[in-house]
């Protein structure tokens, strides 16, 4: 398959998948969630966090984290990269505006509690069923 098949496959996989998993790490040890994605652009995920939470002091410390999307067929797609806090007040609104379940923990796009990471992508892998090959999708 030529590279903008595997990049279409694995961006298939990224909008299928409602709930993917974050990995980060707490320590020396592994810290992996189910996140729900507020907004994604091409490999690029923006994930929301409560200020006070686990996984915002866990990425304070290291900001490397990866994604994990699976889908029902158990195709996946790994993203590897760092998660950057985004104050960038155009970006804020924009996720508040996409993603009606946010009014449910913060107050408005601009509540101190209210975190947004852009999970900025260095590798992705992509992986058909079980197949145990990932291939690498250019970014």
């Amino acid at each position: 398959m030529n590279e903008q098949e595997l990049r279409d496959l694995a961006l298939t996989v990224v909008r299928k998948c409602r709930f993917p998993f974050l990995a980060s790490v707490d320590g020396d040890r592994p810290c992996l969630r189910p996140v729900s994605p507020a907004w994604v652009d091409g490999f690029t995920t923006w994930v929301a966090s409560l200020r006070s939470s686990d996984k915002t002091e866990q990425i304070r410390a290291n900001d490397r984290v990866e994604l994990c999307f699976l889908t029902e067929d158990h195709d996946q797609v790994r993203i590897a990269g760092r998660a950057v806090e985004t104050t960038d007040h155009e970006k804020r609104l924009n996720v508040w505006n996409r993603y009606a379940l946010l009014r449910k923990y913060f107050k408005g796009v601009e509540d101190p509690e209210f975190i947004l990471y852009e999970i900025r992508p260095e590798r992705v892998r992509y992986m058909k069923e079980w197949e145990l090959d990932y291939k690498e999708v250019a970014l």
